[in-house]
């Protein structure tokens, strides 16, 4: 029997915050776990030829950060995230990834991967970085603005990816607010409760409150793309500067370094989980093909987990299975497909 093929990522080879040079090594490491990668970048400054499990494509045209980038991918069609989603859409890769702008990622992912059937907004989900069970977030950046028709899916789209790739059973989902008691929050809070609550297919367990997140009272929390991204990085700041802290106190003086040395090797484990490299990046859920937006100041491992992320995905078809449960559920059908302005 021919040995299988490793799963390829095709990986945008702009927009990392820490140079080419990062970018470069964090592919290296994950081709070092068998993942094919296609890098969209220029070759010169990426020096990855002759990389073992690497093939660069040669590309000097890329989306800036402060571009518009809805026309700015339209405009350049031979942009480097571009050419990452045309392919995968042309299935030469199976995945894609990009560590460089947000808006560019998610318009070129959703112009050439398209949406799943029925589904309304694309929204990115992350694993939240606290130690314990893994808790999905969502959304975290992908819509500003939503409705509760939005709200009520990425219900559906977050605990559909929880049971494919995070192998969560019957995950439990809570919609974020200012209050436990139903009827709390934005009218479009309320009403997204509402239609949880009568919605089949789901395990629905009614509002949570911000302290719930880092708690992981919940497999999945939902809320708009704003407060999402805004909560996110509250949280990633915060573990920034406790663990620092915490750091600072096992230095304090010597019996506190004492103790800190029979902590360290629990203490940088509990770093390295809190640490948002660990994560890889946000999902971008509800296309018809996967799609990865890293951590623009992601080190190597940061990248590196970014495209074993995608590579997962690829390897458990987390979109085939995220659509066939969504359709289980029912979501796209009746009251939750009843906004179709997307």
């Amino acid at each position: 029997m021919a040995p299988e093929r490793p799963v390829t990522v095709a990986l945008d080879g702009y927009g990392a915050e820490r140079g080419f040079d990062v970018l470069a090594q964090g592919a290296r490491l994950a081709a070092a776990d068998g993942i094919g990668v296609r890098v969209f970048g220029p070759e010169r400054a990426l020096g990855l030829s002759g990389a073992n499990g690497i093939e660069v494509v040669d590309t000097t045209e890329a989306v800036a950060n402060d571009e518009d980038p809805v026309p700015a991918v339209r405009a350049k069609k031979e942009a480097s995230v571009v050419r990452a989603a045309r392919d995968v859409a042309e299935g030469s890769s199976a995945a894609m990834i990009s560590c460089g702008s947000t808006g560019a990622t998610m318009a070129a992912a959703t112009f050439g991967l398209r949406r799943l059937k029925g589904v309304q907004r694309p929204a990115l989900a992350v694993q939240v970085p606290v130690p314990g069970k893994p808790v999905l977030f969502l959304d975290v950046g992908a819509n500003v603005e939503v409705r509760a028709q939005h709200l009520a899916q990425f219900a559906f789209l977050g605990a559909a990816f929880s049971a494919a790739v995070l192998e969560v059973r019957d995950p439990s989902v809570g919609l974020l607010t200012v209050g436990e008691e139903a009827g709390k929050g934005r009218e479009e809070v309320v009403e997204a409760g509402r239609l949880l609550s009568q919605a089949p297919g789901i395990r629905f367990v009614g509002n949570v409150e911000g302290r719930d997140l880092p708690a992981a009272t919940v497999d999945v929390v939902v809320t708009d793309g704003f407060t999402g991204n805004v909560s996110l990085k509250l949280l990633e700041g915060t573990a920034k500067v406790v663990a620092a802290a915490v750091g600072d106190a096992a230095r304090s003086n010597p019996l506190a370094a004492a103790g800190g040395l029979l902590l360290k090797p629990a203490l940088n484990g509990l770093r390295r989980e809190l640490h948002p490299d660990t994560t890889g990046g946000a999902i971008l859920l509800g296309l018809r093909g996967t799609a990865v937006v890293g951590h623009g100041s992601s080190g190597a491992e940061g990248i590196a987990n970014a495209i074993r992320l995608a590579a997962r995905c690829a390897e458990v078809d987390a979109v085939g299975r995220t659509a066939a449960l969504l359709a289980e559920g029912g979501a796209g059908r009746g009251a939750l497909a009843a906004d179709t302005d997307a």
